[in-house]
């Protein structure tokens, strides 16, 4: 069976639905999404993977394991999501260390967090991405409108399919009143605090300023 490669595309949230995130991966050489649904603390250790800029104060728990794995030399090589089962995605970590390679049975989540700080390459089997891969016609970039309740709908209404789309999210939270040094310090109190999710809003709001 081949292998196609996958890249991140982003991670969208549900307003109505707690705790409901979804993790979209995109073929690197194509336009097929695969949507994986994970939970907040999964998206969350993601989300501050894909936020370099955002330092947490203490290591997170995939941030130990790389702390660990780095200290015994242990190297992440790649990521395959081997399986679909009932909508469940199953992957296997391939590790190295002195020459002999393991695979490590894992949730998908917990694979693709680990991958992201080990740049590691993620794939999947072509034959899972014609079964569960999806062709978006919209995003919220080709939306004239900033209306962020309209795309919490929409993301409301895929995650109850099985499907998502990435949306970023128009809710300033009062962001936009704020100038950049305000930011500044509401970004280093959200990150003193591990509120993660706040900091990665902020960070957005940063990053539109520059």
């Amino acid at each position: 069976m081949s292998l196609v490669r996958l890249k991140i595309k982003g991670i969208s949230y549900s307003q109505t639905q707690n705790g409901a995130y979804a993790l979209i991966l995109n073929e690197v050489e194509g336009d097929r999404k695969l949507p994986i649904v994970i939970g907040a603390f999964e998206a969350q250790s993601i989300a501050i993977a894909l936020e370099k800029e955002i330092k947490p104060p203490r290591p997170l728990t995939h941030d130990l394991f790389k702390n660990f794995s780095d200290r015994f030399d242990i190297v992440i090589k790649q990521v395959i999501i081997h399986k679909l089962v009932d909508g469940v995605f199953y992957s296997s970590i391939i590790c190295e260390r002195d020459g002999i390679e393991e695979i490590i049975d894992a949730r998908t989540s917990d694979a693709i967090a680990l991958a992201l700080r080990f740049n590691a390459p993620i794939f999947t089997y072509k034959t899972i991405l014609d079964k569960a891969g999806i062709f978006l016609k919209f995003s919220s970039k080709d939306k004239e409108s900033d209306d962020a309740s309209g795309d919490s709908i929409i993301v409301d209404e895929i995650l109850q399919e099985g499907e998502t789309v990435h949306i970023e999210s128009g809710a300033s939270d009062g962001y936009t009143e704020l100038t950049i040094d305000e930011l500044e310090k509401e970004l280093t109190k959200a990150v003193t605090a591990e509120d993660y999710e706040k900091a990665a809003k902020l960070r957005d709001e940063i990053s539109k300023r520059n």
